[in-house]
Formats: structure tokens, C-alpha cells, sequence
């Protein structure tokens, strides 16, 4: 089986655009419409945000993106494997190379937003074990049931 390789993507590949409809898609399922805040294709074009993606050979496998919060705080957006390709590590493998850039980058800390509905239960457990812990409401985000904030503390640049 071929090797995955992340790639800093352009958001320009159609494979791309569909995978970011399927997410925006699925969160407006699992939450109410004023409390998704994956972000669209135009906002991931922002200055400031990053997006990788994982392929094997032609097939996409997955996404992930860091946002600059500030020179020290970064947060994590639009993680993302294709309903029909999960459980093939694209999802570990991109997080990893996040939480790498994050800390290259001189981040102390790396923050989530994700929901509280079941379905996000399995990317909790993933967070959990890259070692980020529950937290409260961080940047422009309130308190609210329909959100979890999980923040990784990182070691400071030296």
C-alpha cells in the first residue's frame, strides 16, 4: 500500500472543495446553524491560515488547517476525513504534522473548538490522546452546550 503524504494544500483541487462541502455539510447536521464554525472554502484562504492535506497516491484522505491566533496561540480548523475513508490514520497522521507546525511555529498553546454531539466523540478521543484536555472558551468563542474547547499546552520556544 502506498506511503500518505501530507501536503500544504492551495485549496485549488476540486478532490478539496468536495471534502470541505462534505464537512460543512455533516457539522450543519450534528449542530444548529449559529453554532458551526467550520470554516468555507474563502475563509480558509485567509491570511493567517495554513491547511494540509492527506493523500495516498491520487486519493484524498484527509485535512487539517491551523489558524494563527496570535504569535504565541494557535487553533486548529476544518479536520476532516471522507465519511467512506476513515480508519486509515489520515486523521492522527495530520494532526501530528499540526501539532508539529504548531509548535516550529513557537506556539505555546494549541486550541480546538468541536461539538458535543456523539458523533464527535471519536475526534475527542484523538485530541485526547495527542494530550489536549478540556478547556473554556478561548479567542471569540462563549460558553455554550453545544461547544467542547480542548487546548494542548506546548513547550515554550527556547
Amino acid at each position: 500500500m502506498p506511503a500518505m503524504r501530507i501536503e500544504l494544500d492551495d485549496l485549488s483541487r476540486p478532490q478539496v472543495h468536495a471534502l470541505l462541502r462534505e464537512h460543512l455539510s455533516h457539522m450543519h447536521e450534528l449542530s444548529p446553524a449559529d453554532k458551526v464554525f467550520a470554516l468555507d472554502l474563502s475563509k480558509l484562504k485567509a491570511p493567517g491560515i495554513s491547511l494540509w492535506t492527506v493523500w495516498q497516491d491520487d486519493l484524498l484522505l484527509g485535512c487539517g488547517a491551523l489558524k494563527e491566533l496570535s504569535p504565541l496561540h494557535g487553533e486548529i480548523k476544518s479536520m476532516r476525513t471522507p465519511a467512506r475513508l476513515r480508519r486509515r490514520g489520515a486523521g492522527h497522521a495530520v494532526l501530528a504534522h499540526i501539532v508539529a507546525m504548531a509548535r516550529q511555529r513557537g506556539y505555546e498553546t494549541l486550541s480546538l473548538e468541536t461539538g458535543t454531539h456523539p458523533a464527535f466523540d471519536s475526534a475527542k478521543a484523538l485530541y485526547s490522546r495527542f494530550g489536549f484536555e478540556p478547556c473554556g472558551p478561548f479567542a471569540d468563542y462563549l460558553e455554550d452546550p453545544h461547544s467542547t474547547f480542548m487546548a494542548l499546552q506546548l513547550a515554550p520556544a527556547r
